[in-house]
């Protein structure tokens, strides 16, 4: 019992003890809950002056931005569409130094602005406009300002589209694609200067195609060339001086076209193209005596066949063109070409050319082409009874020379020209030409 006793002594102390704790906090207890306190209370503090400056710097970048997007709304507003609008262009500058008598010359042939729009992801406008000889001045010839492209092309659906306005006949080679850095030579090839005018151009609506094997295909209708422009020195370069090129152009004719190009194997293309058109206009055409065309129709056909190999460091390329003119005993009369003159207007007139670059050479950063041409031309093959043809109207030229690329799209172009019947054309060329 005695233990029993002790045991419950001992049992209340302890009880007494805890309750005495439990009612009666420490001194160093308090101290320590109210630093606590007011360590939380300056972190509060902290806390806020922190949210303070963060709200500031918020509505400083807010600002910022806001300002931003009134600048770029700006510029929006002030170059509407011009995100959508291209300009480029070419031009090229050359010295002739000629073997003969014909003096030599430097010349800034043209300068040719490229400015395109597109309207939407399907109707998009083209144009060049061309500077030729560096100036135009009232009343002088050799300079002269003319658009050369004007159209609106559009997409139909993927692989077809339709073409409006002054554009160019795609015939040839060259006729389409005659930047100086895409052809050899500082003169464009005699056949397709000649034989096919280039730059021929027409006022004119067509459609333009190409498939998934590579066939692209191009057909529609032009105004045509006036007979009544063809003069007692135009039968050196076929139908050229017929040319209208959009200036109020007599309608009284139209020409059609139909071509094609091949280009389903890396780096070839072939293909062809034929135009046909009467061109008396019903002699109400330009020319002084246009009357004489009257009562006929002085029909052109031209077509050409060509091949282009661009691939494996060369560069090969054939061609061959053919046309002819009818009426030409009206035509020569509106011109006021006598019988027996060998000015006569062309009934038939071709010419080819095959030519060979090699792009595999380089001198440090420059890829220098070397290149050889050879083209064989007659642009009055035959006339009408009673006039004959002129012997210098059919040559052969053979041209050589180098194309040194600064750049891709600027060149250095040397080169001779040596003409078998018109000696006096020989030439050594030296340009510059460039493209953007």
């Amino acid at each position: 019992m005695p233990g029993l006793f002790r045991l419950q002594q001992v049992s209340m102390i302890c009880l007494v003890s805890a309750v005495v704790l439990l009612v009666a906090k420490p001194s160093w207890a308090d101290d320590d809950v109210n630093t606590r306190i007011e360590s939380l209370e300056q972190e509060l503090l902290q806390l806020k002056e922190m949210l303070k400056t963060q709200s500031e710097v918020q509505e400083e970048t807010m600002d910022a931005i806001e300002s931003q997007n009134e600048v770029v709304r700006s510029i929006e507003q002030n170059t509407v569409g011009l995100k959508d609008t291209s300009i480029g262009g070419y031009a090229e500058l050359n010295w002739a130094n000629f073997d003969g008598d014909k003096k030599d010359e430097f010349d800034v042939q043209r300068f040719i602005i490229f400015l395109g729009h597109s309207f939407s992801d399907k109707t998009r406008m083209m144009s060049e406009i061309e500077f030729e000889h560096a100036q135009v001045k009232g009343g002088e010839s050799g300079g002269e300002v003319a658009m050369e492209q004007a159209y609106i092309e559009h997409t139909i659906k993927d692989g077809l589209n339709m073409r409006g306005g002054l554009q160019i006949v795609p015939i040839g080679l060259i006729n389409e694609y005659h930047e100086p850095p895409v052809f050899y030579g500082m003169e464009r090839n005699n056949i397709e200067t000649k034989i096919i005018p280039s730059t021929w151009r027409e006022i004119g609506f067509g459609l333009n195609g190409k498939t998934m094997g590579g066939l692209e295909y191009f057909l529609g209708t032009t105004t045509t060339p006036d007979a009544s422009k063809f003069t007692n020195s135009s039968a050196s370069t076929g139908f050229k001086k017929m040319r209208v090129s959009g200036k109020q152009v007599t309608a009284n004719d139209m020409g059609y076209y139909v071509g094609f190009n091949y280009k389903g194997i890396p780096g070839l293309k072939w293909g062809g193209t034929i135009w046909t058109g009467n061109t008396a206009q019903n002699g109400q055409g330009k020319g002084t005596d246009a009357a004489e065309l009257a009562n006929v129709d002085a029909p052109l056909t031209i077509w050409d066949l060509h091949a282009q190999y661009d691939a494996n460091d060369w560069k090969l390329s054939a061609l061959y063109a053919a046309g002819t003119l009818g009426d030409t005993e009206a035509i020569n009369a509106s011109a006021s070409i006598a019988a027996g003159s060998d000015d006569a207007a062309p009934e038939d007139f071709s010419g080819w050319y095959v030519e060979a670059g090699y792009k595999g050479f380089m001198v440090g950063d420059y890829n220098v082409q070397p290149f050889a041409r050879y083209a064989d031309y007659n642009t009055q093959e035959s006339v009408a009874t009673g006039f004959i043809t002129d012997p210098n109207n059919a040559d052969t030229v053979l041209t050589y020379g180098i194309s040194w690329y600064l750049e891709p799209g600027v060149v250095l172009k040397l080169d001779h020209m040596d003409f078998d019947v018109n000696g006096g054309n020989d030439a050594t060329n030296i340009g510059i030409g460039w493209m953007f």
